[in-house]
């Protein structure tokens, strides 16, 4: 098995790919919570080497999020300051610690899969149509707002596309297009692709700075102005930039609108995390699991010091995580690596990367959006039959027509209602011999294994010791739900053999395709 370091090189250009998504999207959130930019770039750093640090996914991002904007919005208004709701942000952290331990994160391992597929191309149906109008110069809407509503305009996503056409600014989409072309090369010119220092979106970044910068000392009237491009704050000395720092009102903790905040935060924040952890052991190319509880505690202590010195609350964030995906992203290091380059950022190149079009950093979005929603996604679920489908699409219409939670929320319950409907006659159980390191394990599926039964077969199969012999026996099985199919199929082609493990499956159904993965005796 591969150690970290083998994935080195590929996981430290994946964290400049999220560094450059991440940056706009730190100050996008800050502006559009109300709260200094500033506060969103601690966020972002304590997210990607703290939470990085200590996190248990090898591949999930961490920073503010779009989700939490209205709670902080609101919240900053009501306690009156923004040091009072620092206080909040730290006590959000400590009982997300709290869930950690009492073993909250294995709710996460409840939501269907085509739920979370359903979600993960809604969130690319969203940063297409979100990054649009960065894409041809119009800025009006902050980076980093993914609601349909606009929050205090009352525009929704589509008219605000209309307005983005009538203001559109050809410099801009100059810039993006030779952006998406840089872009679209390195993923499919064979040579370019051979390239794996230096990452399309970096090359595509630099071009599209040159580009801007000949346009403005030309005097052309394509020169993209500054309200158009990255927007750090650049102190002017070293005590300008330590004044950015918040310090939270300690004295506030008396004040019980203060914890009501907190719950909130902690509340919505952990959500969020499970299902961006969720989706991040999905899209996983090594199909690893994360510890959700282990993610918690991480997120718990980010949270917390992110309070003390003047940060946002942060989650988990699909975006910056679908991003280090498809930029070839292995472990943590990519992370890690993206949260220190903010760091270095804003201490000692705020002018230079103040140079950046926004139109560069939409056309790296507009990819990940568009690798989130390709439409073989649409065409497998679809393959995979209505009772895959139907809550797929479901989620998908919803998550972009309200807000992340509430599609989420609304997928769920049609998903359950489609399992229960189908499985209502039978009871479900899973059951497991007991077993040793070196004996044969005998694994015996009920007569319905729906997904309410993968977090039980998912935890027993990542305590199977090494270098044992398994039997997962389908023979009394009528009815094996996809999730848990699916399940099985990546331990037999992935993780069983991490750890030198033997598998036999008996029983299942040709219908399953599992036969190319390993010898299957069917019925």
């Amino acid at each position: 098995m591969k150690s970290r370091l083998d994935y080195l090189r590929t996981d430290l250009v994946s964290g400049l790919v999220v560094f450059l998504v991440a940056l706009p999207l730190c100050l996008g959130i800050a502006l559009a919570s109300g709260a200094p930019l500033f506060a969103g770039i601690i966020a972002g750093i304590i997210g990607g080497i703290v939470v990085g640090a200590l996190s248990n996914s090898e591949l999930s991002v961490s920073g503010p999020a779009a989700g939490l904007t209205a709670i902080v919005l609101t919240a900053i208004s009501s306690l009156g300051s923004f040091e009072t709701f620092l206080v909040a942000v730290m006590l959000a952290g400590l009982m997300q610690i709290a869930l950690g331990f009492a073993k909250a994160g294995t709710i996460s391992n409840y939501f269907p899969s085509n739920v979370i597929e359903g979600m993960l191309a809604a969130i690319g149906v969203i940063i297409i149509l979100k990054q649009l109008p960065h894409a041809i110069g119009y800025d009006k809407d902050n980076e980093g707002d993914f609601f349909f509503i606009e929050k205090g305009t009352g525009h929704n996503t589509f008219s605000a596309l209309i307005d983005a056409v009538n203001y559109s600014h050809f410099g801009a989409i100059i810039v993006t297009l030779v952006s998406l072309a840089i872009l679209i090369s390195w993923m499919k010119v064979s040579f370019l692709k051979k390239i794996k220092v230096i990452p399309g979106a970096l090359v595509a970044v630099i071009v599209g700075v040159i580009l801007n910068e000949v346009f403005k000392s030309s005097g052309s009237n394509l020169a993209i102005s500054q309200e158009h491009l990255v927007s750090l704050p650049v102190p002017s000395s070293f005590s300008d930039f330590v004044g950015q720092f918040s310090r939270p009102n300690l004295a506030a903790i008396a004040n019980v609108d203060v914890w009501v905040v907190a719950v909130t935060i902690a509340a919505v924040a952990s959500i969020e995390t499970l299902l961006c952890i969720e989706a991040a052991d999905k899209m996983d190319p090594l199909k690893r699991f994360t510890n959700t509880n282990t993610e918690l505690k991480a997120q718990g202590v980010g949270n917390f010091l992110s309070g003390l010195i003047g940060g946002l609350p942060m989650t988990s964030v699909i975006v910056r995580t679908s991003a280090n995906v498809n930029s070839g992203a292995r472990t943590k290091i990519s992370a890690i690596a993206h949260g220190v380059l903010l760091l270095v950022a804003v201490v000692a190149i705020p002018t230079i990367l103040n140079r950046i079009p926004l139109a560069c950093l939409a056309a790296v979005l507009l990819l990940t959006g568009w690798k989130l929603a390709n439409p073989s996604v649409f065409k497998h679920m679809w393959n995979n039959g209505k009772l895959q489908f139907f809550p797929f699409i479901v989620t998908v219409l919803a998550v972009v027509f309200t807000d992340l939670l509430k599609g989420v929320a609304i997928g769920l319950v049609i998903s359950i209602f489609f399992i229960l409907r189908e499985n209502m006659r039978l009871a479900y159980f899973f059951k497991k011999e007991e077993h040793h390191a070196g004996e044969t394990i005998h694994i015996n599926l009920a007569q319905e294994v729906s997904f309410l039964n993968k977090a039980a077969i998912k935890q027993t199969l990542a305590d199977l010791p090494e270098n044992s012999s398994v039997v997962i026996n389908a023979t009394n099985s009528a009815y094996i739900d996809h999730d848990v199919i699916e399940l099985i199929r990546d331990f037999v082609a992935l993780g069983s053999k991490d750890k030198g493990i033997s598998v036999s499956l008996v029983g299942f159904k040709s219908a399953y395709k599992l036969t190319d993965a390993v010898h299957v005796t069917s019925h």
